[in-house]
């Protein structure tokens, strides 16, 4: 039976995406306002994240599900580390640490890596398809909400292996759509993409503490007073 993946993945997570921007850091950051010691925190967290799901994905790369969803050419730990060199110094293997949120996160994907990998396809989703689509409008803001030069600190926005990225985002929906799996699984992996967004959340969400703390609370309050509809949401509403 083939069940139509992608498009489960793209609708049913609509609710989540539209939650993670509505958080404060996130709209802040939409906004302009990045506050270089919480973001530098934040590329700490997804260093640990990333090298997580990566060291999963390549040991199951041969896995019946898992493999045929494999594409190395997302891969983000090498750009994040470049990122971390830039904000941290040589010396940034000693100078980071993984925050509880973090933890969580990574334990998540180490735990299902173990037990149920096709699992992994939610992470995988929900973290790659985001950075990919919004690559380089976040890479602008970030470049101008921390006076960055270009090429500074924003590798993680930067995706060399994929030139076109129209016709990868069709390759991999092409991918999840030929998928051997089941109703159920496919359920379930809808379910991982939205806990996933849960994570992320709470990465968000340990953060907000350092940047009220750097741009003030009334600044704050006036950046995250409304909420906005999500850019999913934007994108299919007609």
């Amino acid at each position: 039976m083939s069940v139509n993946l992608a498009t489960m993945l793209r609708e049913g997570t609509k609710k989540s995406h539209t939650m993670a921007e509505n958080m404060g850091f996130i709209k802040c950051f939409l906004r302009g306002t990045v506050e270089k010691t919480s973001y530098r925190k934040l590329t700490a967290n997804l260093y640990f994240v990333y090298s997580a799901m990566e060291a999963e994905m390549d040991r199951l790369q041969s896995h019946p599900v898992l493999g045929k969803v494999y594409f190395p050419e997302l891969h983000r730990q090498a750009s994040l580390e470049s990122d971390l060199s830039f904000y941290y110094g040589s010396n940034w293997r000693s100078e980071i640490a993984l925050s509880p949120a973090g933890q969580v996160y990574v334990n998540r994907i180490r735990e299902i890596g173990q037990t149920q990998p096709e699992l992994l396809i939610g992470h995988a989703y929900t973290r790659y398809i985001g950075d990919l689509s919004g690559g380089q409008i976040l890479k602008g803001i970030a470049q101008r909400g921390m006076n960055l030069a270009e090429g500074e600190g924003t590798a993680f926005y930067e995706f060399a292996e994929i030139p076109d990225e129209k016709a990868f985002k069709q390759n991999y929906r092409a991918a999840l759509n030929d998928l051997p799996i089941d109703q159920a699984t496919a359920d379930a992996i809808v379910q991982e993409a939205n806990d996933a967004f849960g994570l992320n959340m709470k990465l968000f969400e340990e953060l907000e503490g350092s940047l009220i703390k750097a741009i003030g609370l009334m600044l704050f309050n006036s950046l995250t007073r409304r909420r906005s509809r999500g850019s999913t949401e934007l994108a299919t509403a007609d």
